[in-house]
């Protein structure tokens, strides 16, 4: 499979995080310096089929995950920050959100060159499991379609269902469509609502732990003053 193929590819190890100081770099100002680079010694393995909430293996990495996007100066601000700091990080796209389509030609270079991947989170963040099967298969379609077009990737092989709503009759369904694992999480920002940017910074402390697939949302404003204490 390709570099899409394999969610273990956009964690970030804090061993990664420490090493991008190297005497290489000594000429840049602290600001031009990278936080993270390329983790070492990852091993690429198999799409792990089902519902998984955390990155495979015994190691010390973690996923960041940034779902929706209705905030689309949230949204760039993730995308900087992944270009400023060498963050990686995986987004789940709802096409029906104007941000993406707004911040393609920032996003896409990060997704050419593998530093971001985009999944595949509905066309319109519908409850799947209200849904009928032509439906949710019409979402995931319809949502593939766009951001072939726009990112030149398809989504796969991870959903998120929205809301985090499934069951077997929408897992058969997403699996039928091309996509083995129902990617949940293990630990949350909290900011799917609104709410304050110490909450957001002590969510993350709570959560950010080894193997954990954490999830964000680039929705609101709290995380905003709080990104660089988070990376």
């Amino acid at each position: 499979m390709d570099r899409r193929g394999f969610i273990a590819g956009l964690a970030t190890s804090v061993a990664a995080a420490l090493s991008g100081c190297g005497s290489s770099t000594a000429t840049l100002s602290a600001a031009e310096v990278p936080l993270f680079r390329k983790p070492r010694g990852i091993v690429q393995v198999p799409v792990p089929e089902g519902t998984i909430t955390m990155l495979p293996g015994h190691k010390r990495l973690v996923a960041l995950t940034v779902d929706d996007g209705t905030d689309t100066d949230v949204l760039q601000a993730y995308i900087m920050l992944a270009k400023r700091t060498g963050l990686r990080l995986t987004f789940f796209a709802n096409g029906v959100t104007p941000s993406w389509t707004e911040h393609a030609s920032l996003l896409r270079p990060l997704v050419d060159q593998g530093h971001a991947i985009i999944c595949n989170h509905t066309w319109s963040h519908s409850d799947l499991t209200k849904l009928t099967d032509y439906q949710i298969a019409d979402e995931i379609q319809k949502n593939e379609n766009f951001l072939t077009n726009l990112y030149g990737v398809n989504g796969r092989p991870f959903l998120r269902p929205p809301y985090g709503n499934h069951n077997a009759r929408t897992d058969q369904m997403i699996g039928a469509l091309g996509y083995p694992a129902v990617a949940m999480w293990w630990g949350s920002l909290g900011d799917s609502t609104s709410i304050p940017s110490s909450q957001v910074l002590a969510n993350a402390r709570q959560w950010l732990l080894p193997q954990r697939l954490v999830i964000g949302h680039a929705n609101h404003p709290g995380v905003l003053t709080v990104m660089d204490q988070i990376v």
